[in-house]
């Protein structure tokens, strides 16, 4: 991304290199890699009478059809949710998160040059790993505990399904890496809105409710990492890439706030439930059933920041502050 800066548009505020120094020398202390191994090592015992993910996530909880079901169904379909909802975790760390660090770190995008900066980046990405360890051994210890033999293949999730759709009609390499680094920007400051739906959740699994709690943890200094790498290589950007930087948001921000509906047939007939494509029309055609995450503050914090707030084309109405 070479490209020459538009000095003549307006910069946002200056990085807070006194922000990314002090994450970068608490990380230490505070990141979960070193101060909760033994939790994922040693998690409290199993319950085998608490259900794997909250029913109430399910966009068809309601539906008719899934209700008819056997209660050996519906408890297959929710253990295979919670695998679903890890599955998604993972891609965002392994196929968008991480790749878009390493290019920081490589000198992809100019403006990554500060040491604060550079140490902040490098831990995150060493955090994004054991977090992809977390759910991985999340994940197996349920299938383990519910003699899971076997499952439908997950199609890719709903966030890197429609970042390789905006990749594919990007022309230029520099289009697709602008599209990686804002599809980082609205994970890394969105994503303690999906961890949330599990963390303090007390109906479901301990270990269920630890796993993303423990994320979460991290994530909330991720956050504030990924708004000052933004602002870095935000104010290095052309006028045509600054464009495409605004233009990119609301469309990450679609493609990590929605509800996935492209994997709920394939788990419901893997389950044995008849009629699988008709319960998920049903849902898809009811009002507010689009979105699993509804919290946009992570993304509105930094629009404003940055001040562009009034060139971001997304309705927050839907959402909650």
């Amino acid at each position: 991304m070479t490209a020459p800066i538009d000095t003549a548009h307006h910069e946002p505020d200056h990085v807070d290199e006194a922000v990314l120094r002090r994450l970068a020398d608490t990380w230490p202390r505070r990141a979960t890699i070193r101060t909760d191994l033994d939790q994922i090592s040693e998690p409290e015992a199993y319950d085998e009478s608490l259900p794997d993910y909250p029913v109430r996530l399910l966009p068809f909880a309601e539906h008719p059809l899934f209700l008819a079901a056997s209660p050996e169904q519906r408890r297959q379909v929710i253990t295979m949710a919670w695998l679903v909802y890890n599955e998604r975790v993972i891609t965002a760390e392994e196929y968008v998160a991480n790749p878009t660090f390493a290019m920081i770190m490589h000198g992809v995008f100019p403006g990554a040059d500060g040491v604060h900066l550079k140490r902040a980046v490098q831990q995150t990405h060493v955090d994004e790993v054991w977090h992809t360890y977390m759910h991985m051994i999340a994940m197996q210890r349920t299938r383990e505990v519910r003699e899971l033999t076997s499952e439908p293949r997950y199609p890719h999730t709903v966030t890197y399904r429609r970042l390789l759709e905006a990749e594919a009609e990007a022309p230029e390499r520099w289009e697709r890496d602008l599209l990686k680094l804002v599809w980082t920007t609205v994970s890394e400051i969105s994503v303690n809105a999906y961890l949330e739906l599990l963390s303090r959740d007390e109906t479901v699994q301990p270990l269920h409710a630890l796993v993303p709690r423990l994320h979460a943890r991290d994530e909330a200094a991720h956050s504030s990492v990924m708004v000052e790498v933004a602002k870095a290589l935000y104010v290095h950007l052309n006028k045509e890439q600054r464009k495409a930087f605004i233009a990119a948001l609301p469309k990450a921000l679609h493609a990590f706030v929605a509800e996935d509906y492209h994997v709920w047939p394939g788990v419901l007939r893997h389950a044995g439930i008849e009629r699988a494509d008709e319960i998920i029309a049903d849902c898809r055609a009811q009002a507010g059933k689009d979105l699993l995450v509804r919290d946009f503050s992570g993304v509105r914090r930094i629009i404003r920041e940055m001040e562009f707030e009034d060139l971001v084309e997304f309705d927050f109405r839907d959402g909650q502050e």
